[in-house]
């Protein structure tokens, strides 16, 4: 179990903390453009209009002195402290909407001083739309930003909003939390940056990862005007298939009727990353392209595995269920329906098991993806995932996509609007993302490249980065956000992101991230760990 909690922290979140996210988001001295009346900051109670459709329930203004921040709550959004917040004002607004009975809280904090002219939104994670500890850590770095909850809960592993009392979905949360709540919060924010500053901000950007990546695109696709740059990481596009494929692993151990332990998942990951890792040019712990590993798992199958006292012997059935992870879900009639788990990233979160009544062994599945399943596709809060059989797993995929693809698939692949608009997007994602399979981003931008002309002309305003044995979420030590103000303020498009990558032996190295299609590879001498010995090439075919 203890292995089960600690993986829910890679919800949105990177491993190291999810402070740890926004306290790197901008090493960059410079500013946007300063107001003129910058000194004009006003703090205290004023009337803002509502967002169409919406109706302003509440508006309160404090501030707030210099000090540590403890985010509320219990990890992995809350429980930690944010030391050294300046002071700056808090200001709370609570939208509702005719006849929805919600109450969605938009929250702006903006520094009493330093403040960049920059605005910032800041997204969710899991089933929380919003991070007030991304708030606090941005506002250290001179932003005015803001996030909100959408009017459901905050924790981030509770979505028992879905249902209203008769059973039935209750449909304008989930339109707060799809995207409803990320515009509001565009417009309300910038309006409260306007009246407290007395002057708007001269850029407005978003920053999130998974569920705050789906917020992001969502803004780009539905509403192409709200921000100037879009920073969506490890995105939850394609939601229902993404979704609901993250059961898939369940499905094929209970129809296979075998477990494999942990050990012996990590013995098949140790195994390709030995076989694929050198197709890089260099043996160094990094599978720089996972899509082109073809590591058989097969080739294990006899192979005795040590774990906790016991020895394990991996078989056929083992190696069968490996593979088909890998592959991912089909249907019954062998077409893919979404893809695998990433050859490389870690089992654990997909593959838990446990011992039930007498003693046969049942699954544990993820809790988003179980939820998302019984709450919203079943309407059954107590449907259980972890016995579903291939044929009904093909029913839920289809189901899920039919019902709710047009509310929160966020897969709209037509980004002309934003591109028009000039606004820019990064989006980095790591090659062992666990919980969303790094296939689909790839699948999401080649589609976009049909839509809008190719590659090239796609690369002016759209690049996506992939972090080598990078898990979800987890990239540390990124300048992400200091390249898309760059991008978007001075027209310097990124070629590469420059982050810390942490090898199969833990080891941390400094890398530069190439962006799609390219991929690093070792220029045949210097030191590994060193970004200078490796160049970004086109992927061999």
């Amino acid at each position: 179990m203890k292995r089960r909690v600690l993986a829910l922290a890679t919800v949105g979140v990177t491993v190291a903390g999810a402070a740890a996210i926004y306290a790197l988001v901008d090493r960059s001295d410079d500013s946007a453009t300063t107001p003129a009346n910058a000194n004009a900051f006003n703090c205290n109670t004023f009337q803002i209009p509502a967002p169409a459709g919406a109706t302003v329930e509440s508006l309160t203004a404090t501030a707030v002195p210099a000090g540590t921040f403890q985010v509320p709550g219990t990890p992995p959004l809350g429980g930690y402290p944010v030391p050294d917040v300046p002071a700056h004002c808090e200001v709370t607004v609570t939208l509702t909407h005719p006849g929805a009975n919600d109450h969605a809280k938009v929250q702006v904090w903006l520094p009493e001083s330093g403040w960049n002219g920059r605005f910032q939104a800041v997204g969710g994670a899991a089933y929380a739309a919003g991070n007030i500890g991304g708030v606090a850590a941005a506002v250290k770095q001179g932003y005015a930003v803001g996030t909100t909850d959408a009017g459901v809960d905050t924790s981030g592993l509770n979505s028992s909003w879905a249902l209203n009392a008769d059973g039935r979905i209750n449909t304008a949360l989930l339109e707060n939390f799809a995207s409803r709540s990320v515009h509001e919060l565009a417009v309300v924010g910038k309006q409260v940056v306007n009246d407290v500053y007395g002057h708007a901000a001269s850029y407005a950007y978003w920053n999130g990862c998974s569920t705050g990546g789906r917020q992001g695109y969502m803004e780009a696709q539905k509403y192409p005007t709200d921000f100037n740059g879009i920073n969506a990481d490890a995105p939850a596009i394609n939601w229902n298939q993404f979704e609901v494929a993250t059961l898939w692993p369940q499905v094929v151990m209970k129809e296979a009727h075998t477990y494999p332990t942990t050990c012996e998942f990590n013995a098949f990951n140790q195994a390709a990353v030995k076989a694929c890792d050198p197709q890089d040019g260099v043996a160094d712990g990094l599978i720089s392209d996972p899509s082109r590993c073809n590591f058989d798992p097969r080739s294990l199958i006899g192979t005795k595995v040590a774990c906790d006292g016991k020895e394990y012997t991996i078989s056929e059935a083992d190696a069968e269920v490996v593979r088909k992870i890998w592959d991912g879900p089909r249907d019954g009639n062998g077409q893919r329906l979404w893809y695998g788990l990433p050859i490389g990233a870690d089992f654990s979160n997909l593959t838990a098991s446990t011992t039930g009544p007498n003693g046969v062994t049942v699954g544990a599945p993820f809790p988003v993806p179980a939820q998302w399943v019984a709450n919203f596709v079943e309407k059954q809060p107590a449907f259980d995932t972890a016995n579903l059989t291939y044929a009904q797993f093909d029913q839920i995929f289809q189901q899920a996509r039919s019902e709710f693809d047009s509310v929160i698939g966020t897969a709209d692949p037509n980004l002309s609007a934003f591109r028009d608009a000039g606004g820019k997007i990064i989006t980095w994602q790591g090659d062992a993302d666990q919980l969303i399979p790094t296939a689909g981003i790839v699948d999401y931008r080649n589609r976009v490249d049909a839509q809008l002309g190719g590659t090239a002309k796609v690369d002016d305003f759209y690049r996506v980065f992939l972090a080598p044995g990078v898990a979800h979420c987890a990239l540390t030590g990124s300048n992400d956000l200091t390249a898309l103000t760059a991008w978007v303020e001075h027209g310097q498009a990124p070629d590469v992101l420059r982050a810390d990558l942490t090898t199969a032996t833990g080891q941390t190295v400094s890398r530069d991230i190439c962006r799609l299609p390219f991929v690093s590879h070792y220029n045949g001498d210097g030191d590994p760990a060193s970004p200078a010995s490796f160049r970004c090439v086109a992927p061999t075919p």
